[in-house]
């Protein structure tokens, strides 16, 4: 045999190895996936910046306290801003919906639900209130937890093709995990 059909013959059973893992591997169950509550488990600190109009207006300590809940695929996310003159506290739910979506819902209580769309480690909600527009996101990077919620409204053009908002202020903390307990 000669060293062209070697080479020949070599390539094909190389192509013929790589289609039959190829479809063998396609055919396995995919990973279990871990969802983004449990990534977020934990006791989170960091400071809130509140911006308006592009200028720094305040700031307060924020923590934020992750735990999975007796309810399946669902986790308490609890806000405590620990400011001196206004502290407040949200208690919300993060519910996962559909894990082959993505979908997560922010329960805050009342009959109020907003729908989450997580993509890579990054979670996203849009949703309208009283004539406000406001996106808000989750994004775990490393051991940080950013969260970001803007706001605007819709503006009044002349442009019919396009429906544009503003963005009037923004609200940013980059948490970290903390070893200390959760303030009640």
């Amino acid at each position: 045999m000669n060293r062209r059909k070697i080479w020949v013959s070599l390539d094909l059973k190389t192509i013929y190895l790589s289609i039959a893992l190829l479809v063998v591997t396609s055919f396995q169950p995919l990973k279990a996936q871990i969802a983004f509550g449990d990534k977020c488990i934990g006791l989170w600190e960091g400071t809130m910046y509140l911006y308006g109009k592009g200028q720094l207006r305040d700031s307060v300590l924020v923590q934020l306290s992750v735990q999975k809940t007796a309810s399946p695929n669902t986790w308490s996310w609890k806000t405590s801003y620990l400011s001196k003159t206004q502290p407040m506290v949200k208690d919300y739910k993060l519910v996962l919906k559909d894990a082959t979506t993505n979908t997560y819902v922010t329960d805050e209580g009342d009959g109020i639900v907003l729908k989450d769309y997580l993509f890579n480690n990054k979670l996203y909600n849009v949703f309208e209130t009283q004539g406000i527009f406001l996106t808000s996101s989750y994004e775990l990077i490393g051991d940080q937890l950013i969260f970001e919620v803007s706001s605007g409204k819709k503006l009044e053009e002349e442009n019919k093709a396009v429906t544009n908002y503003s963005v009037t202020s923004l609200q940013r903390v980059v948490f970290k995990k903390s070893t200390s307990q959760p303030n009640q």
